[in-house]
């Protein structure tokens, strides 16, 4: 009877060790399922934000793609009558970089995001397609009209240049006839003189220079009072006398000394402009210029020795 009480005992300490036994290993199952289960979902949401970021990195370099494709359009936006497309390009720009700017500062990527992201590049590409569709075509346009432009251009260009060539033409004829109309002189001489009139070789001893010329008739040249003048440049490069002003071609000249004849058209010889001599001259060329009307009448050069 004992030996039946204690085998009882035994089996029912065996029943809950071996029952001990079981929940340990079921315990042990569950935690190393459930572990398991965790790893795979963390696993799984790793891969779709992985997914989820590589879309977005597509989708962001697809907008570069689209901006760099519209900027080489852009310059062209002046051809545009209306320029609604250049403002709606420009507000769905400001709302995928938006977008773009909240995805990247975003930890978790949601695909909610990411899908409106698509659909806003979506509507930058049909815009950018119009946009592009009525740039083109407006070119062709603008081509057409640049070549008849350019026919006009080159017949303005030609009609430009007769005209050019008329005016110069008139230009010469008139430069002509105001040549025409100057006052001519002729056989210019200078000499030296003494203190009686007679001529002095000696330039050093002399006590006036003497130019003297001839007018010949011109009937071309207004006639009337005419007011001759005399520049005598020495050796030295020195204007002689302080004969007054006059004018010349816009500007103001000294002179040596001055004549005022009357021109009536007809041959007038043997004028003469005398300079008194108020210091030694020296030996050497002697520039002698004539004016009148605001001509140049004469230049010319003389030696006059010791």
């Amino acid at each position: 009877m004992e030996d039946n009480t204690k085998n009882s005992k035994k089996l029912f300490i065996g029943v809950i060790v071996l029952g001990a036994l079981l929940l340990i290993a079921i315990l042990a199952f569950v935690f190393t399922a459930t572990t398991m289960n965790k790893k795979v979902e963390e696993a799984t949401l790793a891969n779709e934000q992985l997914q989820l970021t590589n879309e977005q990195l597509q989708l962001a370099n697809e907008y570069q793609a689209l901006n760099t494709e519209y900027a080489q359009y852009e310059n062209q936006s002046q051809l545009l009558v209306n320029d609604s497309l250049v403002t709606k390009y420009a507000a769905a720009k400001s709302k995928v970089e938006k977008l773009l700017q909240e995805l990247n500062s975003e930890k978790q990527k949601s695909a909610q995001r990411i899908k409106q992201l698509q659909d806003e590049i979506g509507t930058l590409k049909n815009i950018l397609r119009h946009y592009v569709s009525q740039i083109d075509s407006l070119g062709k346009e603008n081509a057409g009209l640049r070549a008849e432009n350019a026919e006009i251009k080159q017949r303005n260009q030609q009609l430009t240049t007769r005209v050019a060539n008329e005016t110069k033409r008139n230009e010469v004829l008139s430069e002509r006839m105001t040549l025409a109309e100057k006052l001519n002189v002729t056989g210019v001489s200078l000499v030296a003189l003494k203190k009686n009139g007679k001529v002095e070789k000696n330039v050093t001893k002399a006590r006036q220079l003497d130019v003297s010329f001839t007018i010949p008739q011109n009937n071309s040249t207004p006639v009337g009072e005419k007011v001759i003048y005399l520049r005598i440049i020495s050796p030295e490069g020195s204007l002689l006398g302080a004969g007054g002003s006059f004018s010349f071609e816009g500007g103001s000249l000294q002179c040596t000394a001055r004549k005022t004849i009357e021109y009536s058209g007809e041959e007038i010889p043997g004028i003469h402009i005398y300079w008194d001599v108020n210091t030694t001259l020296t030996p050497g060329d002697y520039l002698v210029e004539l004016f009148a009307d605001d001509f140049r009448l004469a230049s010319r050069r003389f030696t006059l020795r010791k």
